[in-house]
């Protein structure tokens, strides 16, 4: 589909009259890191998968930022008519996610954020990534790009978690991951209607524990 003039691949899983579920993925991934969970999902939800710009089949424009990604998502939720679906957003997905939950409260029915970054600045700041040898699945000046702004974010950002007031689930990674499990609570702590579940499993919650990450979305509401 065409959003915003970038071209967005996606995947779909599910009867088409079954409640939406939208997945987002992270940093360096694509709608592909969703399978196994989009399969256990289809069997009650329409669940829908894409890729951001500069990742996966999706366009690859050569600048990045996390306004893009949210338009992104954005643009994907009005062109297929998904107004109220859940969102599940990992990491850099789930930033997308909630920059979308503060600008557009109606658009998202239900909320999922899977150890994503509050967007306070690193401390120490990231140092410039090196680009490694061969070919990527990814566009690589998407993590020169992100880093740059998860060295020096927008304090707006983290000022409008209070108006984040769709019901929010937070799944931090516990201490093996490299976001601060503690900004982490704090993040939800400031939103209306949010929860804090920890799964000790890093970073890669869904890939990595899948059956405890299917377990507490569904607690949430994804029956």
């Amino acid at each position: 589909m065409q959003a915003g003039g970038v071209r967005l691949a996606y995947r779909v899983w599910g009867e088409e009259a079954s409640p939406a579920v939208v997945l987002l993925h992270g940093r360096a991934g694509s709608s592909g890191t969703w399978t196994r969970i989009a399969e256990e999902l289809a069997a009650g939800h329409r669940v829908y998968a894409p890729d951001f710009r500069g990742h996966g089949l999706s366009d690859w424009p050569g600048r990045y930022s996390f306004e893009m990604f949210r338009d992104d998502l954005h643009a994907f939720l009005e062109a297929r008519n998904l107004a109220g679906a859940t969102v599940v957003g990992h990491s850099m997905g789930g930033v997308a996610a909630y920059l979308v939950a503060q600008r557009e409260p109606g658009l998202i029915g239900r909320l999922v954020i899977e150890d994503a970054p509050p967007l306070l600045p690193l401390d120490p700041p990231r140092p410039r990534s090196v680009r490694p040898e061969g070919a990527l699945d990814f566009d690589w000046p998407v993590v020169p790009d992100i880093d740059a702004q998860l060295n020096d974010p927008d304090p707006a950002v983290r000022e409008r978690f209070p108006e984040i007031t769709v019901p929010t689930l937070v799944i931090g990674g516990g201490p093996t991951s490299h976001i601060d499990q503690g900004q982490l609570a704090r993040m939800a702590g400031a939103m209306a209607d949010a929860e804090l579940v920890t799964i000790d499993a890093g970073h890669l919650i869904h890939t990595d524990r899948p059956r405890e990450f299917l377990a507490a979305i569904r607690a949430f509401g994804l029956a």
